[in-house]
């Protein structure tokens, strides 16, 4: 596949605990990314974070959060992206929790596949 194009990059906040059955929401989310064929996706864990309930949730080890930020990053062409947001609101409705979406218009310098 190559990137060229209307590229965007697909940003999903949740959190740590956020779990679909027994599986972490972001990990389902990375899986469904993978399963619909899009480009990538990265699953990032913060160190500090406060979302909607402005609640410090933190890495430190005196106030150890046991549901730290999560961010999600998908990039690929605009129109794959538009298909996956359905799927997303899915998860996130089927989750039963809250999150943020963003979407940004990005610049591929390079995209290149590695050997399998």
């Amino acid at each position: 596949m190559e990137l060229k194009g209307n590229i965007k990059l697909l940003r999903i906040f949740l959190g740590e605990s956020d779990k679909m059955s027994h599986t972490v929401l972001y990990e389902v989310i990375v899986r469904e990314a993978r399963k619909m064929g899009l480009a990538g996706a990265t699953a990032w864990r913060g160190v500090m974070g406060f979302g909607r309930t402005s609640r410090i949730r933190t890495a430190r080890v005196l106030d150890l959060s046991a549901d730290l930020p999560i961010v999600v990053e998908i990039v690929d062409k605009s129109e794959r992206i538009d298909k996956f947001l359905p799927v997303l609101h899915d998860l996130f409705e089927s989750a039963k929790c809250g999150g943020l979406v963003t979407i940004e218009d990005v610049q591929v310098f390079k995209y290149l596949h590695g050997e399998d």
